[in-house]
C-alpha cells in the first residue's frame, strides 16, 4: 500500500499523451505509458466513462464536474456534497481502482468485480481523486479496465443507490412530508401508477419494481413506455435489496433518480396521501413547486 501510496503522489511527472479524450470520457492504452509512470487526467462532466487498454502503470484520475449548487447552499445551510457513482463493465480486467482522498488510499473495485455501482461523496473543499493501479499479468494483451461515472449535487438529499457508502436508514427509510414536496419537484422521474410484480437479485443486491403507469407527471427520458394492459405505459423501478420492497395493492406516486440509464426510487408515497400532503402545502403556501392533482 505504501508503495501505491508513492507512486500515486508521485505521478506528477506523468505522460499525458496516453489517450483520446473530450470534457467527459477518456479512452486510451497502457502501450504507450512507460514502465512506472502515472498518467494524470481531469474529467469535467457529470458523467461520463474512461476505457483503458492493456493496463500499464497507473492512472490518476481528477473528477471535477460543473455541477449547479444545491437548495443547501443557496438556503445557507450545511455545505453540499458530492456523490459519485462509479460502475464497472463486465469485462473490468486488468486494474483496481482506489479512491484517493487527502492522500490516503481506498479500495473500490478491485480485478474482476461484479458489475454494480460503488458510490462516495464528499465535500467541495476535499481533494479526492480517482488512482488506477495496474495489476501484473505475463499476457495483458486481453486486459481492458473499463468504467462508467455518474456525478450529483443532490443524491445525498434522498440517498436510493446501492451503496455500502449511503445507510441502510438513510435509503430504506419513508419520505417524511418536505422530502415528498421536494420529490415531485427535482426527481428525474414523477410516476403515477401501481406495482405489477417485484423480483430480487441477490448478485447485485438490488430489488426491481415492475409499474405500470396510469399517468406520466414527468420522465426526462422514455423509461415507461405502452405496452401493458390497455396500452397502459410499464416500467420498472430499482432499490436496494435491504429495503425489503414487497409487492402490494393501490396507486403510488413513484419518484426518484436516473442512475446509470436506470430508474432508481427515491420516494413512492400512495397517492391518496400524497394528494393529502399536497393540498395542505397549499393552503398554508409552503408547495415548492405547482404539481397537477386530480
Amino acid at each position: 500500500m505504501w508503495a501505491l501510496r508513492a507512486l500515486c503522489l508521485a505521478g506528477l511527472g506523468a505522460a499525458i499523451g496516453g489517450g483520446a479524450a473530450d470534457q467527459c470520457s477518456w479512452r486510451g492504452s497502457g502501450l504507450s505509458q512507460e514502465a512506472g509512470s502515472v498518467e494524470q487526467l481531469s474529467l469535467h462532466c457529470a458523467e461520463g466513462s474512461l476505457e483503458w487498454l492493456y493496463p500499464t502503470g497507473a492512472l490518476r484520475l481528477r473528477l471535477a464536474p460543473r455541477l449547479p449548487p444545491t437548495s443547501a447552499a443557496v438556503k445557507g445551510g450545511s455545505p453540499p456534497h458530492v456523490t459519485a457513482c462509479i460502475k464497472p463493465t463486465g469485462t473490468f480486467r486488468g486494474a483496481q481502482l482506489y479512491l484517493e482522498r487527502e492522500g490516503v488510499l481506498e479500495l473500490l473495485l478491485p480485478e474482476a468485480p461484479r458489475p454494480r455501482a460503488r458510490c462516495f461523496s464528499w465535500l467541495p473543499q476535499e481533494k479526492v481523486a480517482l488512482f488506477l493501479q495496474a495489476t501484473p499479468h505475463p499476457d495483458i494483451s486481453r486486459r481492458i479496465a473499463a468504467f462508467r461515472y455518474e456525478l450529483r449535487g443532490d443524491w445525498l438529499a434522498r440517498p436510493a443507490l446501492p451503496a455500502a457508502s449511503l445507510s441502510a436508514e438513510g435509503a430504506c427509510r419513508p419520505c417524511n412530508d418536505t422530502e415528498i414536496l421536494m420529490a415531485i419537484c427535482t426527481s428525474d422521474f414523477v410516476i403515477r401508477g401501481s406495482i405489477r410484480s417485484v423480483s430480487n437479485d441477490a448478485e447485485l443486491q438490488e430489488s426491481i419494481i415492475g409499474v405500470s403507469a396510469t399517468r406520466i407527471h414527468r420522465q426526462k427520458f422514455p423509461l415507461f413506455q405502452a405496452g401493458g394492459r390497455a396500452g397502459r405505459p410499464v416500467g420498472s423501478i430499482r432499490t436496494p435489496l435491504r429495503c425489503g420492497v414487497k409487492p402490494g395493492p393501490g396507486t403510488f406516486l413513484f419518484t426518484g433518480w436516473l442512475h446509470f440509464g436506470e430508474a432508481w426510487l427515491s420516494c413512492a408515497p400512495r397517492y391518496r396521501d400524497f394528494q393529502r400532503i399536497y393540498e395542505g402545502a397549499q393552503r398554508t403556501r409552503q408547495n415548492p413547486c405547482e404539481f397537477p392533482v386530480d
